[in-house]
């Protein structure tokens, strides 16, 4: 088996946040966790922290798998998924094997697990607790061992209150979770990420970027970049693509970078106050879940007093539910 890329080839900064990602996603890579889950941003980069799960774990030497759930109807993941017997519907003119006998001894990635649907939470709840599972039509159950990554760009304990996801499978999602920090908050990182975009897309498309004018980084200091990292690289790779030049200059950027966001509008999915708070709570049920709920071990690792933690989850509406002290 080769060598994996280093995480920081994959995960790139120097933010203490991404130094601290890095940590945690080797450390969870070469443990037994058999589900992980990845919160974080549209573009925040899921897909390759996923990948850096497998590739830094014992199941590199096996498949990795990604299924999008938001792309693929239910009637059709379940078959995707689960595979189908002759004859089991209409169309089936063929045994069909299921991803998740071909991905036996790897990994799974479930991208976008909020979207599905009530009857495939329960099958992969059911999956979940007993690796075990059978095709459409089949009689016999098929054993699978595989590590379940699964990913969402929303607090899952929100769409659990709001009836969209079922609470047990939300908790067996949840034995290890991962946040993955917004552009917007690792400060000097988008200099570095530029720069390795800048670099990439030079060789790719025979450009001659160099660096940034300085009133470019003071527009990318400002703008809120709701859409990660991927928009960093797709801004940057357009740029290289259309203009000519050794320097990235204010002409070659978008209205809305260059003014960045008006005073009292909201920016992507909601307002800085309404965002703060969604990463805080999910910051706290990680801390909680990883603690098996135990308040004053949470309050630790967040580095709070056990008062100052239930003062923070009493302001955030997450009193409810606190485990044992």
């Amino acid at each position: 088996m080769t060598a994996p890329v280093a995480l920081a080839e994959i995960i790139v900064g120097d933010h203490p946040s991404i130094v601290a990602l890095r940590d945690l996603v080797l450390r969870v890579a070469r443990s037994h966790a058999s589900t992980v889950l990845l919160y974080g941003e549209t573009g925040t980069g899921k897909g390759l922290v996923a990948r850096a799960l497998h590739e830094h774990s014992s199941r590199a030497d096996k498949g990795f798998t990604e299924i999008n759930c938001a792309a693929i109807p239910g009637n059709l993941l379940e078959s995707e998924l689960f595979g189908h017997e002759r004859g089991a519907f209409t169309g089936a003119v063929a045994r069909k094997v299921g991803l998740l006998e071909t991905a036996h001894g790897g990994s799974v990635f479930l991208d976008e697990v909020r979207e599905l649907d009530p009857m495939m939470q329960a099958k992969i709840l059911t999956l979940l607790d007993s690796r075990r599972f059978r095709r459409i039509g089949a009689v016999r159950e098929v054993c699978t061992d595989v590590r379940f990554i699964a990913a969402t760009n929303k607090i899952l304990l929100g769409e659990v209150n709001a009836g969209k996801f079922r609470d047990d499978l939300y908790y067996r999602l949840q034995v290890v979770s991962i946040n993955l920090p917004p552009l917007r908050e690792r400060g000097d990182d988008i200099f570095v990420l530029a720069e390795r975009f800048l670099a990439r897309f030079n060789r790719l498309h025979a450009s001659h970027f160099e660096r940034l004018d300085a009133p470019v980084e003071a527009a990318f200091r400002r703008y809120a970049w709701p859409g990660n990292v991927r928009e960093l690289g797709n801004l940057l790779e357009r740029i290289c693509i259309l203009e000519s030049g050794t320097r990235v200059g204010l002409e070659h950027l978008p209205a809305r970078v260059v003014r960045g966001p008006a005073p009292g509008v909201d920016v992507a999915e909601g307002n800085y106050a309404a965002r703060t708070a969604t990463f805080q709570r999910g910051m706290i049920e990680s801390a909680l879940a990883a603690t098996g709920g135990n308040l004053g071990a949470a309050a630790s690792t967040l580095g709070l007093s056990r008062h100052a933690l239930r003062h923070q989850m009493s302001k955030l509406d997450m009193v409810q539910g606190v485990g044992r002290s």
